[in-house]
């Protein structure tokens, strides 16, 4: 390789990374430019950890005969399972055990590589492999997000030619770097979903992070939290509570997000969240159906539950709606973007009320009148209640079974 198409490949490989390009495009961008430079690449594989509640990491590959079927591969914890294994037989495994960064082997030399995955590459006509590990320093690692990995494969006769080895070490640095930026966008994208919810991380992640930064909206509002849940927590063994909360937690925040909302907070095993989609009646709507798709998941979740011998219960559920501010509030140096306003407070009592009347979900006169007229038409009232700490009595509603199969 020309020492110009290296310092081409640099000033692309800048380029994308500054305008935000994505890992695989990084990855085939990259390949390509070398293969045409003169680096007869057969495959190549990018991984780089990251923070995610479900993935470890992601894998890009690259083969030089066409497009894959999945050019990406997240894989899970390698502390467990196969990935464990996967892990722990791997090139990269053993640098990082010996404490070395580059690993290279002639593997159409060797009568049996020590390496399965070099034995497979050896089968299928490839010559010889070269493994990098660029670092981070700790100033720069976000969680286990501490190096880039990549590995170098050729069929060529001859292996790599010692320029192709200086190039690819020098030019591998800045692939790891424009895929670490592109990582590190995924990253905060995926820590704003998780922790704020995704209408809130979108509004977030445009720049409103102002404190007292909040505007006036309308929205339909939902509070649930879990039957007998003190009783239970106390009579449950410690280490069972946390999979109770997320095996719950897991049936409601599902629901709410199939339908449309956004959950703003878990508080405890209660759950808040909102919806704002299209006019009051398609977001009450909306509502019904979340309340419609977890009574099943609860149904299916409890019997399981019960099966291992484990405490089961249900999901007590309030809806509202009205004028809520929605936006930051709090310190300059801690803030909640979340819903504030009588609504809210008024969410959370009728959900409370569930207990004295003993019904699974109650219904606002206001969220009642804002339902088209053949789902109002279901609805059953339950009584008019003066609500602590809200000005005024009215009138609470809950559903027909009818309604269930109609939604």
């Amino acid at each position: 390789m020309r020492d110009v198409d290296i310092v081409d490949i640099e000033a692309w490989l800048d380029m994308q990374g500054l305008s935000g390009a994505s890992e695989t495009l990084l990855v085939n961008g990259f390949c390509e430019r070398c293969l045409a430079a003169g680096i007869r690449l057969e495959r190549a594989n990018a991984f780089v950890d990251t923070l995610h509640p479900i993935y470890e990491g992601r894998v890009f590959l690259w083969r030089r005969e066409g497009e894959l079927e999945k050019p990406i591969i997240e894989y899970g914890s390698s502390q467990m399972g196969e990935s464990a294994e996967n892990w722990q037989n791997s090139t990269f495994f053993h640098l990082l055990q010996i404490g070395e960064d580059e690993l290279r082997q002639r593997i159409d030399m060797i009568d049996t590589p020590a390496f399965r995955h070099l034995v497979t590459l050896k089968t299928e006509g490839c010559t010889d492999y070269l493994a990098l590990i660029n670092r981070f320093s700790s100033e720069g690692t976000i969680g286990e997000m501490d190096c880039f990995y990549s590995s170098w494969v050729t069929d060529d006769p001859q292996g790599f030619k010692d320029a192709d080895l200086a190039a690819l070490r020098r030019l591998v640095r800045g692939l790891g770097l424009a895929i670490k930026c592109a990582s590190l966008t995924r990253i905060v994208r995926t820590l704003a979903d998780v922790y704020l919810g995704r209408d809130a991380a979108t509004r977030v992640l445009a720049g409103r992070m102002n404190r007292g930064s909040a505007e006036r909206i309308e929205a339909v509002l939902w509070y649930s939290d879990l039957r007998d849940y003190t009783r239970i927590s106390d009579a449950a063994a410690p280490d069972a509570i946390i999979p109770m909360l997320n095996d719950y937690a897991e049936a409601v925040i599902s629901s709410i997000q199939e339908a449309g909302g956004d959950v703003l907070k878990l508080i405890g095993d209660g759950t808040l969240a909102i919806f704002t989609d299209g006019d009051s009646a398609t977001a009450c709507t909306a509502a019904l159906k979340a309340q419609k798709q977890l009574r099943r998941r609860l149904a299916v979740l409890n019997e399981t539950r019960e099966a291992a011998g484990q405490p089961a219960t249900n999901v007590y559920l309030g809806v509202h709606i009205g004028e809520v501010f929605y936006g930051n509030i709090g310190s300059d140096t801690r803030l909640d973007f979340t819903v504030v306003g009588p609504a809210v407070n008024e969410v959370s009592r009728i959900a409370s009320m569930c207990r004295s009347v003993d019904q699974d979900i109650l219904i606002s006169e206001s969220f009642a009148a804002a339902l088209p007229a053949e789902l109002r038409t279901k609805l059953v009232c339950v009584g008019r209640f003066a609500l602590r700490g809200v000005g005024r009595a009215q009138e609470l509603f809950t559903l027909d079974p009818a309604i269930i199969r109609r939604l």
